[in-house]
């Protein structure tokens, strides 16, 4: 039905494709695993299956892969756009997010790169692709093969959201429209109106001539101010345009630009934040909140941990020894992950790693370092701990939700602390400086951990974290509101209250208040899964030291360069020695 759909947009939008030259087909030739010969003109993809660009590999037969893919395209590219080319400087091909990083080539050869690969990886995930093609470069008339090398380093892959094009440069790459913000983060936290100033600037070869539409909201999607401009811009010139936003309430509001000119049009989007720390979302713990936890504990403490490492040689280096844990945690339940530590002797830091919805750690989630222990945990349900809780996904949010005390996350809590109870049992990890970091579930597992065992972490760095404020979360995030939503419907028998009272034991704006060590988080400004909002919910319930860190142009994925921040911040607490990035 899906594809149906898309063909009958396609045939509708055929003249817009035409005039656009857009030469890119919505289907690509598609194989798991990793081989430098694929990225050839003359090897034979024909026995590859075939994916759609713009959605994951996950939800297209690759349940639960992560690691190495490749796309592959053949583009003919016609003659007749040459002269055009020459003159506008080239074509653009447009891949959108790639999930996380990518090596693409034209023909064999490089054309350009996001993130970066194993060993040194790093995520590229909240770059939209766009690698511009000389007209040298093409083949014209002829086959033009376009492979694409992906590292997904767990949750969804691939080439996951578009736009995915290729033609000739335009409009879209030449007439910039941005807002001039007063912060680079885009916050505004002052009382009184709030005023932007919008860029607009034309290397196009002629004036620009048109209208730009500013359209803002509130993140719950409410219309905050609709206004329209006349711009007249000459060719190689900029134009600023005053906005004026009004006196707005703390919270975080969208705008999209829409410049409607005689050339074409082009949009954009972005974010501000207006005095964040102001958001209040109350505590609606039930009442027998801290019983429920302390129950929790005492039922983990009398579950023996029977912890087992199992040397990995083949990841194992001069420096470091990496193993594999395995451990019994709240239910007898059998968990997983991958532990590192120095081969040197001596005591060191530790840190724990707790993982995103759906993603399983591997030993390339280790800190690479050597100078502290690392523990990559996939806690129940995730990874290599599913041998007895394995909902799948999508399900595992709702697994046992009609019942507080089964509830998946109630186990994976524990999980958590049990990977305490290891770092503590190991005579090599200084146990007063333990920090647990992650990344949207995992940021919420590090909310978890450290208020549930707040005396024995030391310090919690999440980011964009999961597990929030969910009457208001269900309000401005698409998913998992549509999991939930579908759940009530099916279960007319269940009170949607009593589903609520469930995600109040493990929200972790509830948990919160317990946590006793410093707190670094930071955010993605256009983060549509965990938006900002429901980030703060949590955050503002802190009363420990704490900072957080806003990406203005970040969604889900924060940029490559947060890894180098995140070790900043650690070495600092832990008074550790200058941090010397790895990353290019």
């Amino acid at each position: 039905m899906r594809r149906l759909f898309f063909i009958l947009i396609v045939a509708i939008l055929a003249t817009t494709l035409i005039e656009a030259q857009n030469l890119l087909q919505f289907e690509w030739k598609f194989k798991t695993g990793d081989d430098p010969a694929w990225a050839s003109p003359d090897f034979d993809d024909s026995g590859w299956e075939t994916l759609e660009a713009g959605a994951d590999w996950e939800l297209q037969g690759y349940d639960s892969y992560d690691g190495y893919a490749w796309y592959r395209q053949k583009v003919i590219i016609p003659s007749s756009l040459r002269e055009e080319a020459e003159e506008m400087g080239g074509l653009v091909l447009k891949l959108g997010r790639i999930d996380d990083a990518d090596v693409t080539f034209l023909n064999g050869q490089l054309l350009g790169q996001t993130g970066e690969m194993p060993p040194e990886y790093v995520t590229g995930y909240s770059v939209l692709r766009a690698y511009t093609i000389e007209v040298d470069q093409i083949l014209w008339d002829q086959e033009n093969t376009i492979a694409v090398r992906v590292f997904d380093g767990g949750g969804g892959g691939g080439i996951v959201e578009g736009p995915t094009a290729l033609s000739v440069i335009g409009m879209d790459e030449l007439v910039t429209v941005e807002p001039l913000m007063g912060r680079e983060d885009h916050l505004f936290l002052d009382d009184g109106t709030v005023s932007l100033t919008m860029l607009v600037k034309n290397e196009l070869k002629k004036a620009l001539n048109g209208e730009i539409v500013i359209d803002a909201r509130t993140d719950f999607g409410e219309s905050l101010v609709k206004t329209s401009h006349l711009v007249k811009v000459r060719s190689g010139k900029m134009k600023k345009i005053p906005v004026e936003l009004g006196e707005l309430n703390p919270g975080f509001y969208n705008i999209s630009l829409t410049l409607k000119s005689d050339a074409d049009n082009k949009r954009s989007d972005f974010a501000i934040g207006v005095r964040p720390e102001e958001i209040v979302s109350p505590l609606d713990r039930p009442v027998d909140f801290d019983d429920y936890w302390l129950r929790a504990r005492r039922e983990l403490d009398a579950v023996a941990p029977q912890f087992k490492l199992s040397r990995q040689e083949e990841y194992c280096t001069d420096t470091r020894e990496v193993y594999l844990l395995e451990m019994r945690s709240l239910g007898n339940i059998l968990v997983r992950g991958w532990y590192m530590r120095p081969v040197k002797d001596g005591v060191y830091p530790a840190m724990l790693h707790v993982q995103g919805y759906s993603s399983g750690k591997i030993p390339g989630n280790l800190y690479q370092g050597d100078d502290m222990v690392s523990l990559a945990l996939n806690v129940r349900g995730h990874g290599n701990s599913r041998d007895h809780v394995d909902p799948g996904f999508p399900g595992y949010i709702l697994y046992n939700v009609d019942d507080k005390e089964t509830y998946v996350y109630r186990g994976a809590y524990m999980d958590c602390v049990r990977a305490v109870d290891f770092l503590y049992s190991r005579s090599e990890v200084d146990t007063s400086r333990v920090v647990v970091e992650g990344g949207s579930q995992g940021g919420a597992l590090s909310f978890a951990t450290a208020a549930l065992d707040n005396e024995r972490i030391d310090l919690c760095v999440p980011h964009v974290p999961f597990l929030s404020d969910f009457r208001d979360y269900f309000k401005v995030a698409t998913w998992p509101a549509n999991e939930f939503f579908a759940y009530f419907k099916e279960h007319p028998d269940i009170p949607e209250d009593d589903i609520y009272k469930t995600l109040s034991y493990i929200d972790i704006k509830n948990l919160a208040p317990w946590i006793k060590a410093p707190v670094f988080m930071s955010v993605g400004l256009k983060d549509k899964t965990c938006p900002p909002h429901i980030n703060f919910a949590a955050y503002n319930q802190l009363s420990v030291p704490k900072e957080y860190l806003v990406y203005p142009n970040a969604g889900h994925g924060l940029p490559g360069a947060y890894k180098d921040v995140m070790m900043e911040y650690i070495r600092k607490q832990f008074k550790m020695e200058e941090y010397k990035s790895k990353s290019k």
